[in-house]
């Protein structure tokens, strides 16, 4: 069990059954009355955010997470295969529980959340920045970069995103998993 003043921002624990991740928090001490925490947290099944006010001293139970990195090779079917960089062994991950899925490619190493007493995956994170080559983009016209105007472009994966006019086929962008946006070009 762990007390609610304890969390931290990445801490895991059950409620109800259910596992959450911990995404912010807050001590509160009101004038007046007892000190609280006000905890958001995400639910690791359905991504679903809540926010959820805990006095100090109330017991939570506490999940212990471990963080191991590892390899994407391949898609079967509908689970995506990875491989564990140390010990070479090979594990299904439902596309639900990778966060930025749609920017996934072969060779990519992954952060693993695992529960350590039931050694089952909680989620999967890609790097916050990846580098990704444009396979398709309408052509940008010169002297189209005074505007902040932005276009639609096609990954190497298959994810679309938006990127400024002067971006042509071909080109490398560094790409934020956690939203698609685009954020710099890569300088050959």
């Amino acid at each position: 069990m762990i007390n609610a003043q304890d969390v931290k921002n990445g801490t895991c624990f059950r409620k109800n059954g259910r596992l959450y991740f911990v995404i912010e928090f807050l001590h509160v001490k009101p004038g007046k009355g007892n000190t609280f925490m006000r905890v958001k947290y995400k639910d690791v099944v359905d991504g679903r955010v809540l926010e959820e006010r805990f006095n100090i001293g109330e017991k939570l139970e506490d999940v212990r997470v471990e963080r191991r990195p590892y390899q994407y090779l391949y898609m079967e079917g509908e689970d995506y295969i990875f491989m564990n960089n140390e010990t070479y062994e090979q594990i299904p991950i439902a596309k639900e529980l990778i966060n930025g899925v749609a920017f996934l490619k072969e060779g990519m190493n992954v952060d693993v959340a695992i529960d350590a007493s039931t050694d089952t995956v909680l989620m999967a994170d890609l790097p916050t920045k990846v580098q990704l080559v444009i396979t398709y983009t309408e052509p940008g016209l010169k002297g189209d970069t005074a505007t902040n105007t932005l276009k639609p472009a096609t990954l190497e994966t298959g994810a679309e995103i938006r990127v400024p006019l002067f971006i042509n086929e071909g080109e490398t962008v560094v790409v934020d998993t956690r939203d698609g946006s685009y954020c710099e070009r890569v300088k050959a």
